[in-house]
């Protein structure tokens, strides 16, 4: 099973997952996203992130597509869901598993309670019994046959450079949770690969995730994103505008109010007279004046 391929022109990407309407704070990860990708005359994708079934909410893929189509955040090609890639999942898995760089976990969530969120390997060197339900990990340091450092350094396009020790701040990963769902690790990486995806330009809540990934894309040898993560919209109460928090979704009837607030909020400052005017206008504009370095490195309240 081989992932390497050829380095490709700039192509990006926007992930939302189908659990509810499109909230401000989507709206910025979008517009960053989409702004970076035709700034550089690159390639936008879409890719509905529907792998948790519990959690999404009937209509809400088709809401989201609708909304960005109202702002005129259009995309090219497909949209990918996830939840047709189950194959895909499952093959890599095969292939990890063959490798001896994953294995089964059947630890109760009372004992994964005392890890206090960082996993410290109980399955690693035991067997579990496969007969009952197990969740599988991902080796993310001392694997069989591969030399790669726990120590993950990246150069992050808006937070500089990041450094993480995966063994004392991550943990073994899970890549196919124990109810059978696949987990967002393994697909945004095989994802990220299948889409040939160059630039990933998102929030910072998932910075602290993306040392993992590039461990992962490292170990697949496949060809690793640049990685952007963007200041994250905050409540006055310090919650981040999130679906889980109940953030309200955005009007698609007031598409240019809401991109003008979007561009100041990542520090684009559009000139005065652009706020009345058609939303092709403003998006021409955010598009030949985007730059990366107005852009906040902190969060902001909303």
């Amino acid at each position: 099973m081989t992932f390497t391929g050829q380095q490709q022109p700039y192509t990006g990407r926007f992930a939302p997952s189908p659990s509810g309407p499109l909230h401000f704070g989507s709206l910025v990860t979008a517009l960053g996203s989409f702004l970076d990708a035709r700034f550089h005359k690159g390639q936008w994708l879409v890719r509905m992130e529907d792998l948790d079934p519990p959690r999404e909410q009937a209509g809400a893929a088709d809401e989201i597509l609708h909304c960005l189509e109202a702002h005129q955040l259009f995309w090219d090609g497909p949209v990918l869901y996830q939840s047709h890639r189950h194959d895909a999942y499952e093959k890599c898995l095969d292939f990890l598993r063959s490798r001896d760089w994953i294995y089964a976990c059947d630890c109760s969530r009372q004992e994964l309670h005392l890890t206090q969120g960082i996993y410290q390997g109980r399955c690693r060197n035991r067997q579990a019994d496969v007969q009952f339900p197990c969740a599988w990990r991902l080796k993310l340091y001392d694997l069989p046959d591969h030399t790669s450092s726990e120590i993950q350094i990246f150069d992050d396009l808006i937070q500089g450079q990041q450094i993480q020790d995966l063994r004392t701040a991550a943990g073994d990963q899970i890549l196919k949770r124990r109810d059978g769902f696949y987990a967002y690790q393994l697909a945004v990486v095989l994802d990220d690969i299948e889409q040939q995806i160059t630039h990933v330009i998102r929030g910072r809540d998932l910075l602290d995730v993306t040392a993992r990934q590039v461990f992962f894309f490292n170990l697949l040898k496949a060809n690793t994103p640049q990685f952007g993560h963007l200041p994250l919209a905050i409540m006055p109460n310090g919650q981040k505008l999130s679906k889980q928090n109940k953030a309200p979704g955005i009007n698609p009837e007031n598409a240019n109010q809401n991109i003008w607030q979007a561009l100041h909020f990542l520090g684009q400052n559009p000139p005065a007279e652009l706020k009345h005017q058609a939303l092709n206008q403003l998006l021409d504009w955010a598009i030949s004046n985007w730059q990366l370095s107005r852009i906040p490195i902190r969060d902001q309240v909303v």
